[in-house]
């Protein structure tokens, strides 16, 4: 069975998969292509998780990737009788797409790794492709996901931080140095509080994950308290609650206009940790989105659909999508 290698790597966790082709006809939106709205989505055939080990160092990291991809690789010749066609590997940070460079991730030391180059040697020369965490999940939401169907689309996942993936048809726009979609730090209260990026009052110091946690845990004089502990007191009536969470959803519903105005979505999918709050916060933004556009055309506001899923079939994706290139470039007279 034809099937790719699909590589998740997270700053503590990796997360892959074997991922097989989509079950749609040819000619009728495989999963190389792009999928109509009720094309099936990629069957995971076989998953796997463990540890990045970031504490060892950047180089046992980038060792640890080889070791992870090269098991997969046998695991999936000797259940599917071949090897993967090819590989398809998500990662934090600054990341060359086009060269295959992971050029730089904080949170796992590491700076300018080849990684396509050192997993195709390691995999004995299969084509292999290289994208930015956040985009991959973007492109799986919009192909598979909650955006399926959709010609634009704009994903922000809310958790430790905020980024973007900008959707145009099928596609995901990386920018021409790899840094579209970076609306966590679209400034949204001058002069507010500093940002790790040099600026002060950028959106992700105010509506991620981690800022809703650190408003409530002040608010509420518990060290320990989260973004999940001040939706449930939303939820009950908590005023203290109401407020810290109205000052986030005011603060993402600026950013997200912003976006919109210069992005015009079709479709703007919220997900990360802090859309697990559901209608706690999807009823109160899409209202204060309401209430900001002016000429704009206001786009559905979903919430994601598949969950920490997303980076692995993204990462299947690109994958598909570099073989789908490869073979029609070989049938090109």
């Amino acid at each position: 069975m034809r099937h790719v290698i699909a590589l998740d790597v997270g700053g503590t966790g990796m997360k892959a998969a074997l991922a097989g082709a989509s079950a749609a006809a040819p000619g009728e939106g495989g999963i190389g292509q792009r999928l109509p709205a009720r094309a099936p989505a990629t069957p995971l055939l076989h998953q796997a998780r463990r540890p990045t080990g970031r504490e060892r160092g950047p180089d046992a990291v980038v060792e640890g990737i080889l070791d992870f991809a090269a098991e997969l690789r046998a695991y999936g010749e000797q259940r599917f009788g071949e090897p993967a066609a090819a590989v398809g590997v998500a990662v934090p940070g600054i990341v060359d797409e086009e060269r295959g460079v992971a050029a730089y991730a904080a949170n796992l030391g590491w700076r300018d790794v080849p990684l396509r180059r050192l997993l195709s040697e390691r995999l004995g020369g299969v084509p292999v492709a290289l994208g930015h965490d956040v985009r991959t999940g973007g492109l799986a939401e919009g192909r598979i996901g909650a955006g399926r169907g959709a010609d634009r689309f704009l994903f922000v996942p809310l958790g430790t931080g905020i980024a973007g993936a900008i959707g145009i048809d099928g596609r995901v726009e990386a920018g021409a140095h790899g840094f579209a979609g970076e609306i966590g730090h679209i400034v949204v209260r001058p002069g507010g509080a500093p940002c790790p990026c040099g600026q002060r009052g950028c959106l992700e110091r105010f509506a991620s994950a981690a800022a809703v946690s650190e408003a409530w845990a002040a608010a509420c004089g518990d060290r320990d308290a989260d973004a999940a502990d001040c939706a449930k007191a939303v939820a009950s009536g908590d005023p203290n609650a109401v407020r810290v969470w109205q000052e986030a959803v005011d603060a993402l519903a600026d950013g997200l206009v912003t976006a919109l105005t210069l992005l015009d979505p079709r479709t703007l999918i919220i997900g990360g940790g802090l859309a697990e709050a559901g209608e706690t916060l999807f009823t109160p933004l899409r209202e204060a989105v309401r209430r900001r556009v002016t000429f704009q055309r206001l786009p559905s506001i979903v919430p994601a659909a598949l969950g920490d899923t997303a980076g692995c079939l993204g990462a299947g994706l690109l994958a598909w999508d570099l073989l789908d290139h490869t073979d029609r470039t070989e049938v090109t007279p």
